[in-house]
């Protein structure tokens, strides 16, 4: 048996702001964001628009690409940060009403930039339980809702955007589709990136601003060397565990945190600029929705062919990270 990517689909925001743009309401420029992050521009959702209108577009348009209709999913898995709700319900199931999804399960997947790795291989495990024939995995965020728009150093990183994959459960033998999943977490390293909010520590009292709205934090220094070391883990554990070399891989498709971590990873591990997919200047840090977006903008441009082989990877909040070697 195996689990095939059989479509995938995205939402990308027609509201492109440039740095040039974004430089009139923060105190940044053009050369200081490229210089330290590789971004050139980044998409936002339209007021009135929220992450489930975005998982919902790139869910309808990756079943369209697989055959599907939205009847035939048994399971949805949205990674997201930047949920409809806080809490509850699961925006999931926000996703599942909008498309139509009457047969579906839904939850959510939080686990920061690396929710869509997460969510492939949670879905991928529960599509080998019987009766269950078809996911989607569901990367959404409209980070622009929770970006701190005095804090120069993180409001210029990030976009909004989704993108979504079907998978499938495949009877017959094949090398095709999902084949190997590591996945790891560094909770001591919670608060070098987070969302700012009241702690909840009391029952009857509420302390501190609740009328505040919850905004990135980041440790830059920290996460930078994090994430480095995250990238390199994950191959080397991935390519252990595989028994492949990284000359087998037609892309490596890492989460599009910022170009100079991924170049400094690269680098140690001696992989080929060429062999790596960025496409982070043209959206920014999509946070879960990153991995997606990039993978269906390789299918779409022809560039990914059935039989390549690829690895996704992600790191961020949490502390979490890890990968996923597909077989296209």
């Amino acid at each position: 048996m195996a689990i095939i990517v059989t479509g995938t689909g995205a939402s990308i925001p027609k509201n492109r702001v440039s740095n040039d743009e974004l430089a009139k309401r923060v105190d940044t420029n053009d050369e200081w964001i490229r210089s330290h992050t590789g971004i050139g521009a980044r998409r936002f959702a339209d007021d009135g628009k929220i992450t489930s209108d975005l998982g919902a577009e790139a869910a309808l348009a990756a079943l369209a690409k697989a055959g599907r209709k939205p009847e035939d999913v048994d399971l949805i898995v949205v990674a997201t940060a930047t949920g409809d709700y806080w809490g509850f319900p699961a925006t999931a199931c926000i996703v599942q009403d909008k498309i139509g999804a009457v047969n579906a399960a839904a939850f959510d997947v939080n686990a920061g930039c690396t929710g869509f790795i997460y969510g492939l291989d949670v879905a991928a495990s529960m599509l080998l339980a019987p009766r269950r024939k078809v996911a989607l995995v569901i990367g959404a965020e409209t980070l622009s809702r929770i970006s701190d728009w005095e804090d120069r150093a993180t409001c210029v990183l990030f976009g909004d955007g989704a993108a979504a994959f079907v998978l499938e459960h495949q009877d017959e033998e094949s090398d095709r589709g999902v084949r190997y999943s590591w996945l790891r977490a560094k909770g001591s390293g919670a608060k070098s990136l987070y969302l700012s909010q009241p702690e909840r520590t009391k029952t009857f009292e509420r302390d501190g601003d609740y009328a505040k709205p919850p905004a990135i934090i980041m440790d830059g220094k920290a996460v930078y060397m994090f994430a480095v070391k995250a990238i390199t883990d994950t191959i080397e554990a991935l390519l252990a565990e595989s028994g492949l070399t990284i000359d087998a891989f037609k892309w490596i498709v890492p989460h599009q945190a910022n170009a100079r971590i991924v170049q400094a990873a690269a680098k140690r591990l001696g992989i080929a600029d060429s062999q790596i997919f960025m496409n982070i200047e043209e959206y920014a840090n999509t946070s879960s929705a990153s991995v997606p977006i990039a993978v269906n903008e390789l299918a779409e441009k022809g560039l990914l062919k059935q039989g390549d082989l690829i690895m996704v990877m992600g790191f961020g909040a949490g502390l979490t990270y890890g990968g996923t070697i597909i077989r296209w």
